[in-house]
């Protein structure tokens, strides 16, 4: 049988090593997936630590995979797939159907939510075994190094501002201006809002300016960053993208009556929210989970429609290390990708 190779570590927190596999058979309802790009995400870190329940070693993370089907399981086919098909997988790398929140048709929240990197080896390699129901299609305009991303950084802010309450002419603010935020902005933007980015810097005003932010506020400045939320009218919504509890924090006394809080950047510190800033305005705080393989597609064609893409740096599967190590220092701008041959 001929093999593949795959980036993995062997223990919690051990560096990447190149190491070859036997090319595995999709069982029923998965199909093998030639990989072409798969983004490195910095939630790829806390399977490569260890650092959540039912992680195994040796562990090949990687949930931002976009390639080709190679080869088809029993019963793909009649669900409308076929060898050849470009396809990308996300944080949401498939369901159990059976759960509640399955029969309820929430899959993202699905019980035994199945995610690469983390109940099955991830895109950190040159092929991938994935189920059907994780199966994105590509839109043929979308660049393999484009889609990885946006099925896991794309499909989060976008979801997140679609499924918020903003509508268009609102004031929508993104925290957060990295590999996540970058994005957000630009969805917002093409949302019709009236969109603050918000980061720390006035050296990243003008980078705010170029994705499309009508206005840009200094989170390290001497004016608070609720106080200048609110004196642009108050954000009907705010994303949240910033893995940074006290940034998050500070954004809530900026919500407009009836405002929220979407948090999508993740940090393990507790938020410092007091009932009484929620109460009087009927503000809201939500959390919001990426997005299933329809809102990917989504994500994509909504991408396409208006010339959004994130900003990667491409490198070979060969360096995943390297790339690895550049995204946990902060140092990746904004998306590292690693390509496949």
């Amino acid at each position: 049988m001929s093999s593949y190779r795959v980036a993995q570590v062997a223990a919690p927190n051990g560096t990447f090593e190149l190491v070859e596999r036997e090319v595995p058979q999709p069982g029923p309802g998965h199909v093998r997936i030639a990989v072409e790009a798969c983004g490195v995400c910095h939630s790829d870190a806390l399977f490569v630590g260890g650092g959540l329940p039912g992680v195994t070693f040796p562990d090949v993370p990687g949930h931002e995979i976009a390639g080709r089907i190679e080869e088809l399981g029993e019963g793909v086919r009649e669900r409308g797939w076929q060898a050849g098909d470009r396809v990308a997988v996300g944080w949401f790398g498939g369901s159990c159907g059976h759960c509640g929140p399955c029969r309820e048709g929430d899959f993202i929240v699905c019980d035994n939510l199945k995610v690469p990197g983390w109940t099955y080896d991830g895109g950190f390699a040159e092929k991938v075994i994935a189920p059907v129901d994780a199966l994105a299609r590509i839109p043929e305009a979308l660049a393999a190094s484009d889609a990885g991303p946006l099925a896991c950084a794309g499909v989060t802010t976008f979801n997140g501002l679609r499924r918020s309450p903003g509508r268009p002419g609102d004031l929508v603010a993104v925290l957060g201006l990295g590999g996540l935020g970058h994005l957000g902005v630009q969805y917002a933007v093409a949302m019709g809002f009236e969109t603050v980015a918000i980061a720390r810097g006035p050296q990243k005003a003008d980078f705010a300016r170029q994705l499309g932010a009508h206005h840009y506020v200094d989170s390290t400045s001497a004016t608070p960053v609720a106080e200048a939320l609110q004196a642009l009218g108050g954000a009907k919504v705010v994303l949240a993208t910033a893995g940074n509890s006290e940034a998050i924090s500070a954004t809530v006394d900026g919500l407009a009556p009836r405002g929220e809080l979407v948090a999508i950047g993740a940090d393990t510190a507790p938020l410092d929210i007091s009932p009484a800033q929620l109460l009087m305005a009927g503000r809201v705080v939500r959390g919001h989970p990426s997005g299933t393989s329809k809102d990917v597609e989504d994500t994509m064609a909504f991408s396409v429609l208006h010339g959004i893409r994130p900003m990667t740096e491409k490198t070979p599967l060969g360096d995943a290390d390297a790339a690895f190590q550049k995204m946990l220092a902060g140092r990746a701008r904004f998306r590292m990708v690693l390509t496949m041959g």
